[in-house]
């Protein structure tokens, strides 16, 4: 977990903004956050107006100061970074919100609903974001989570040495600040239909509910015990840490040599979380190169120093028990597994890209042993909202479909979607960002009832 920076080394860092007549840093914000503005006050040491700023284009600004990838878009546009030192955005902004929250700034007004009601479903990023940036627009706004607690998988699928808990705590209370209302335990679908939520008033009902349900990949021996998804595993550990559920839930044991197939974020979550768990050795396993990974590449350095293998331009094509991998003539740095349901191993065949895009077969073969398998190759969403209503348009992969016009509306009028329940997994600003697009859809669709 980050060291916190204190006021004066948060000053001390504002000062050196340049105040660019055209500050490139912004152009690269994909939510337009007024970057020179806020850093300008927070040199001034006004905490309140740097908050201010912040606050009114991020609903959750100290989470995106803790996961954006601030590497690859606003830092790298600073003209300080052509010295190699552009400013520390991402630290700044993590400092402005948090001592916000630790003093009670609150620089924006209360909603009173004048606006139209509206019905959020879900609480991960897109949903707070939706709620908060309703809220800031004069929107009476309650969010229904399943759950018995918001958050989503800013709770349960992104670890401690990432999100401080008490961070996505504070951002809720925060939007709570701005008048948005919440009901827990309430799942829709099975305790409440979209039809229920219309006929109690709301105009305009938001679908944020993510992609829960894992991929998988169905090749041979994927009916193997042993095999677990990189969201399972990573909220069983997250519950276990909290105290919610013994340590044994988690499904890992400290002689285990565990393979993650997989290089986005939740990834290298997954690897790093193992590793600190104990695994005896952690291989991470991609089909591509290095540079195409999608992890923050802090995440890829940390998870290098850590220990954490990775294996690149390997398509895994087989699951191994341990009957097949003796055939193979396989060995194992400890005893054999004896029971051939388990997963004891993983062959991987060395693929290359053409000129065309497409991944071929290069020749050789890599057989890893194994006793745990974690998959986070991405997810889908759940069906439970959808099967219950009528008029939403699902593709083939399970994605809401909706409309440019008003932005995010699905083929059920007044019924609108967005972030991964719409994408598919991606980053978090990028959800806020399309986030904020939905809000300027729901506020047109509803100016025009």
């Amino acid at each position: 977990m980050r060291k916190k920076m204190t006021s004066q080394e948060a000053i001390a860092e504002a000062k050196r903004c340049l105040n660019c007549a055209v500050p490139s840093c912004r152009l690269g914000c994909p939510i337009d956050n007024n970057i020179p503005e806020f850093l300008h006050a927070l040199s001034l040491g006004n905490m309140g107006n740097a908050f201010a700023f912040l606050a009114k284009d991020n609903a959750l600004p100290a989470i995106c100061g803790r996961l954006c990838a601030h590497e690859k878009q606003c830092e790298p546009k600073c003209i300080l970074s052509k010295d190699g030192n552009p400013l520390n955005i991402s630290a700044l902004e993590t400092f402005i919100a948090e001592f916000a929250y630790d003093h009670g700034l609150t620089p924006i007004d209360k909603s009173t609903g004048f606006a139209g009601k509206v019905a959020v479903i879900g609480s991960g990023p897109t949903g707070l974001t939706v709620a908060g940036e309703l809220a800031k627009k004069d929107f009476d706004v309650t969010i229904y989570e399943g759950q018995h607690e918001l958050g989503g998988v800013l709770l349960y699928g992104i670890p401690e040495f990432r999100l401080d808990k008490n961070i996505v705590h504070k951002e809720i209370n925060n939007l709570v600040n701005y008048g948005v209302k919440y009901i827990t335990g309430a799942l829709i679908g099975k305790d409440l239909t979209l039809d229920d939520l219309f006929a109690n008033g709301y105009q305009a009902v938001f679908i944020g509910i993510g992609s829960a349900l894992p991929m998988t990949l169905d090749i041979p021996g994927h009916d193997l015990t042993g095999i677990l998804s990189a969201t399972y595993f990573l909220r069983m550990v997250i519950l276990a840490n909290s105290g919610k559920l013994d340590n044994k839930e988690t499904l890992l044991n400290s002689e285990d040599e565990v393979v993650i197939i997989g290089a986005g974020n939740v990834a290298i979550d997954a690897a790093r979380i193992a590793a600190a768990r104990g695994a005896k050795l952690v291989t991470v396993v991609y089909h591509k190169s290095p540079a195409e990974m999608s992890c923050l590449s802090v995440a890829y350095t940390a998870a290098l120093q850590e220990g954490i293998q990775f294996k690149f331009q390997r398509q895994p094509t087989a699951y191994l028990n341990s009957k097949q991998m003796r055939t193979l003539g396989a060995t194992r740095r400890h005893q054999d597994i004896v029971d051939n349901t388990k997963v004891a191993g993983i062959m991987l065949q060395n693929v290359e890209k053409d000129a065309n895009g497409k991944f071929t077969n290069s020749g050789g073969q890599d057989v890893i042993p194994c006793t745990c398998i974690i998959l986070a190759i991405g997810q889908r969403p759940a069906a439970h909202v959808f099967s219950t209503t009528k008029g939403i348009r699902i593709d083939e992969q399970g994605f809401v479909v909706t409309m440019e016009q008003p932005y995010g509306m699905t083929t059920r009028p007044g019924v609108f979607s967005g972030g991964d329940v719409v994408n598919g997994p991606s980053t978090v600003v990028l959800a806020i960002e399309d986030s904020k697009k939905v809000v300027n859809g729901i506020t047109e669709y509803i100016a025009s009832l």
